[in-house]
């Protein structure tokens, strides 16, 4: 080999190392995944759906290398409404969202167990961490979710709830002859009250409040504020009704099984984290959101005591009527039912009736 050739050949293998460092050891694969809600980002869960958990999974991926997601997102009701968001995540209309149990009476009843069950506890984090670990560890809970193609991924539940109202509502008394959202299975907290309930979910209160379909809404602080309805419902009673569980972050169970495993470890794990993630910024935000309000106008009646115990014990067996119902049709509600009180009282939570009893 002459000179001249010994050093071509050098330079191709020098430059052949430099071409061989400067591309990826392995490009990574990419999967598309649609994120949905029914619900808009400016409501906290669907907001920290949106970026926490969404962006927790892409870092997660990131560390690893193997894998990228290129997201599709629809939010507000864009992709499919309140009522149908099981049938969208069932379906893969949409990958990964939001189930809301809360509007699922027929398909997820057991799951709605917090609404049959109100003045239970206004502890988010309680009511959150409890039903997060019955829905891992009861069987019928679990259907509800895997018998729809929908593997359950984190809660997501609701601070305490209050009443919002065009006229002052200071005691259990005044309640009588008013018509008020309530979300679903919420509407049995009014039964006993005088008042009526009109079903509907944090998109429809604003334009019923206005056009006189009600005179207000059972709803919470983090929620009524996106949504401004404290603009035209300027009263709001704080009764402190329970915090609730209204379903939680979903993917469907055909797909998920298809992902890589590091794209599924990448899920669950996201979700662990939503969890902790929304009880501290809920909580964080509950204060924020009423001071927003009061400084705008809002007035705001405190429930004495005796009046959340006039209220509580005026509903009817709200709770054994829901147990013995879903008893009848096989499904154990009555096992259910006694699971979550228990869970909450072993949590310090103090009930103001023990629907279990």
């Amino acid at each position: 080999m002459t000179l001249r050739s010994s050093r071509s050949a050098l330079a191709l293998a020098v430059a052949a190392v430099f071409t061989a460092a400067a591309l990826p050891a392995t490009a990574q694969q990419n999967i598309n995944l649609t994120l949905a809600s029914s619900h808009p980002t400016t409501w906290l869960p669907i907001g920290l759906m949106a970026g926490f958990f969404k962006n927790d999974i892409d870092r997660q991926l990131k560390e690893d290398g193997k894998y990228k997601i290129t997201w599709k997102e629809a939010y507000a009701g864009t992709l499919f409404k309140l009522q149908d968001t099981m049938e969208a995540i069932r379906d893969n209309i949409a990958d990964i969202g939001y189930v809301g149990s809360v509007f699922e009476a027929d398909t997820m009843p057991l799951s709605n167990v917090t609404f049959f069950t109100p003045f239970t506890s206004g502890d988010m984090g309680i009511v959150t961490r409890t039903l997060d670990k019955l829905q891992r560890e009861l069987p019928a809970l679990q259907k509800e979710w895997n018998g729809n193609n929908i593997k359950y991924l984190a809660p997501i539940s609701i601070e305490t709830y209050h009443v919002w109202t065009k006229t002052p509502v200071a005691k259990f008394d005044d309640l009588k002859g008013r018509r008020y959202n309530a979300p679903g299975p919420a509407a049995q907290w009014l039964r006993g009250t005088g008042a009526v309930a009109v079903d509907g979910g944090l998109p429809t209160y604003y334009t019923n409040v206005q056009t006189g379909v009600t005179e207000g809404a059972i709803s919470f602080y983090t929620g009524i504020l996106p949504i401004r309805l404290y603009e035209i419902a300027t009263h709001v009673a704080e009764v402190n009704l329970g915090a609730m569980f209204s379903g939680g972050i979903a993917v469907t169970a055909d797909k998920f099984n298809k992902m890589p495993k590091e794209v599924q470890t990448a899920i669950v794990n996201a979700g662990v984290a939503y969890t902790a993630e929304l009880i501290k910024q809920t909580n964080a935000n509950i204060d924020s959101s009423k001071k927003t309000m009061v400084a705008a106008g809002t007035k705001v009646a405190v429930f004495s005591e005796g009046d959340r115990a006039r209220w509580a014990k005026s509903l009817p067996d709200i709770a054994g009527d829901w147990a013995r119902t879903n008893d009848a049709k096989g499904l154990p509600a009555s096992t259910v039912l006694k699971a979550y009180m228990d869970e909450i009282r072993k949590a310090g939570g103090k009930p103001l009736r023990d629907w279990d009893k």
